[in-house]
């Protein structure tokens, strides 16, 4: 069993930044291979971000890449998910989740465990 708990949230103006950082309970974090997901109001639960499990590869939606950088500190068991450059569409619930087994980073069905998630606001 995996618990995440998501965080760094909040309300923001358009062009500006938040990280969210997503801390895990897992003894075996290193063994989980981590994403994030979106969902706004209205809308389906969509895939923005994914870091393999050692943090070397990683995967970004088009809408965020350039903008957003996804990473992992192991040693403290956390993912996080810098934002930058943050438009009035990227406004959603965030959610954090593990995945353990070697399958498609982006598919929400992947992944085994989630995060409470945490609102991101910007306002334009």
């Amino acid at each position: 069993q995996v618990q995440l708990v998501d965080s760094g949230g909040g309300l923001v103006q358009a062009g500006g930044s938040l990280r969210l950082s997503c801390a895990a309970s897992a003894r075996t974090f290193s063994s989980y291979a981590m994403g994030w997901f979106r969902q706004a109001p209205g809308k389906e639960r969509e895939f923005v971000a994914a870091l393999t499990w050692g943090g070397a590869g990683t995967f970004y939606a088009d809408s965020v890449k350039g903008r957003f950088t996804v990473s992992r500190d192991n040693a403290k068991n956390t993912v996080y998910l810098q934002m930058n450059s943050l438009k009035p569409e990227d406004t959603a619930v965030y959610y954090c989740a593990a995945r353990s087994r070697p399958s498609s980073p982006t598919d929400l069905g992947s992944y085994d465990y989630w995060g409470q998630g945490t609102q991101v606001t910007v306002s334009s």
